[in-house]
């Protein structure tokens, strides 16, 4: 089972090197971006500087529509890698989240780990809590973590296929949407509804924004497995039965283009796509479905760990650079253009998109 510090510590070697029997991504799912083809314009009039990547969320503009999205917390590496990807998204213009914060509720000595405020003083910051842990938490005990941070909003995210399999996950996840209701109606700043790696059906879309829900972000299946992460550990720890039970679940999910594409006509204010995205075009596509920005978490992470800041920067940088070039190729001057430019959609995501227009 371990520490939250020893399971933090694990993920973050898992999803940066894997193990000896492989890295943690999806084995066969996609996230069928691939499927989404957008329609060359061969006569776009107009000059790449004309593109306009620019987005508002919660308040703050961003240069582009990318969030360096959501994935530790709790200990010393983890604390410097917030603090580094925390500076560069200030240094680019775009947004950054924290892993979950239930280690800073547990252990308040580690809350320096989550301490990036200083790191990126104008840009979007986005706090991190689980909706298992916010359901036994005071509306004002979640609220003091949020002002912990100085965050602007609060991901409060899902994952219950990752806690059935790792070794002493939660089991009990009765009373979710009435935890997240109470907190749209009482935390007093914006409430991110997040998946992990799974997706987010439209029915569940539905209950969301019913319980008065606005902002979204997807998390889809076809990137990294957080259901393969805790199968590993379960290996390394010699829990069989976990380690089958994640084995048998390693692809389960939503692909994230379908996710986006189910939840796009049901009217959030923030639509964010995340789960797989690794270039510039998997963004372009993702907003043509409708998403409002994209993130980014795994392939960031591998490459400040791997090659350093500038590794991280350089990746970064691509990404923008095959977006503006889409952008430019399909005659887009700016994200709202984007949404309506022509597209072809192919194979496994068509059915997906037919089931969310019925």
């Amino acid at each position: 089972m371990g520490t939250i510090g020893q399971r933090k510590a694990d993920h973050i070697a898992l999803c940066v090197d894997g193990d000896a029997n492989g890295d943690v991504g999806f084995r066969e799912a996609s996230t069928l971006l691939e499927c989404v083809h957008l329609v060359h314009d061969a006569l776009p009039d107009m000059a790449a500087g004309d593109v306009d990547l620019s987005v508002t969320l919660f308040g703050k503009k961003l240069r582009a529509p990318l969030v360096i999205a959501s994935m530790t917390g709790g200990t010393e590496e983890a604390g410097r890698i917030n603090r580094d990807l925390a500076a560069i998204a200030e240094e680019r213009g775009y947004g950054f989240g924290l892993g979950s914060q239930r280690a800073m509720h547990l252990r308040p000595g580690t809350t320096a780990t989550y301490g990036v405020r200083d790191a990126i003083p104008r840009g979007l910051l986005l706090g991190n809590i689980g909706v298992v842990q916010a359901r036994s938490m005071r509306t004002e005990d979640v609220r003091a973590l949020v002002e912990q941070v100085g965050a602007d909003a609060l991901c409060v995210h899902l994952n219950p296929a990752m806690e059935l399999v790792q070794p002493g996950g939660d089991r009990d996840f009765a009373g979710g949407t009435e935890t997240i209701a109470r907190l749209v109606r009482e935390l007093g700043v914006p409430v991110v509804v997040k998946e992990t790696g799974c997706g987010i059906s439209r029915s569940v879309g539905e209950r969301l924004r019913a319980a008065g829900v606005r902002h979204v972000d997807v998390s889809g299946a076809g990137g990294t497995s957080w259901v393969g992460v805790e199968a590993k550990r379960a290996a390394a720890s010699g829990d069989t039965a976990a380690e089958a039970l994640g084995d048998a679940f390693w692809d389960w999910g939503v692909p994230t283009a379908a996710s986006v594409a189910m939840l796009a006509p049901l009217g959030f204010e923030t639509l964010i796509a995340t789960g797989g995205v690794a270039t510039g075009l998997d963004v372009a596509r993702a907003i043509a479905l409708g998403a409002t920005a994209a993130g980014m978490a795994r392939p960031i992470l591998r490459a400040l760990v791997q090659g350093g800041r500038d590794a991280a920067v350089s990746a970064l940088a691509r990404v923008e650079a095959e977006l503006r070039a889409a952008m430019m190729l399909t005659g887009s001057r700016d994200l709202s253009a984007l949404r309506r430019a022509p597209r072809v959609v192919l194979g496994d995501l068509a059915a997906w998109v037919a089931r969310a227009e019925k």
